[in-house]
């Protein structure tokens, strides 16, 4: 492919749009979070990510795996959690059975904290794709992400 390939800026273009789209979701979601919660969305999906771990064997995630689920890198989710730690929201312990794992676990501030903010969360992703399917644009990818289902757990 070159730089003038057709499909090349095709792509291009489907790229541009997506992250627009994603940009003004993110942005909408944080000015609400924020305003009701004194949360920013990185909080809120680490505290969601947290939140549905469960307590057995394997049940934990590992930073990385942190990292992953929230975008970001290893030592930006390290700094995420302080902070939220800091807050009373989450708390961290040993692994009982590896002394070098560190496991964070959300309190119940945090879940509860969580739990109020969801519905903001949710309305203001509801108000931040119904302004963005008026652009014919951003329409398409709209529908796209209205059709998506969670990925269901092996």
């Amino acid at each position: 492919m070159t730089a003038k390939d057709p499909a090349l800026t095709a792509l291009a273009q489907g790229w541009c749009a997506l992250s627009l789209l994603h940009g003004r979701i993110e942005a909408h979601i944080e000015r609400a979070l924020q305003a009701r919660h004194d949360l920013s969305v990185r909080e809120y999906s680490l505290l969601d990510v947290l939140s549905r771990q469960h307590d057995d064997e394997g049940g934990h995630l590992q930073m990385k795996q942190v990292a992953d689920a929230v975008v970001l890198s290893q030592s930006a989710t390290t700094r995420l959690v302080t902070r939220l730690e800091d807050r009373g929201l989450l708390e961290r312990y040993l692994c009982p059975t590896d002394r070098r794992g560190i496991y964070t676990n959300v309190t119940e501030a945090g879940l509860e904290l969580l739990e109020a903010a969801r519905p903001t969360n949710d309305a203001a992703l509801r108000e931040a794709l119904d302004a963005a399917a008026g652009n014919p644009e951003l329409a398409p990818l709209v529908r796209a992400v209205e059709t998506l289902k969670a990925p269901v757990p092996a």
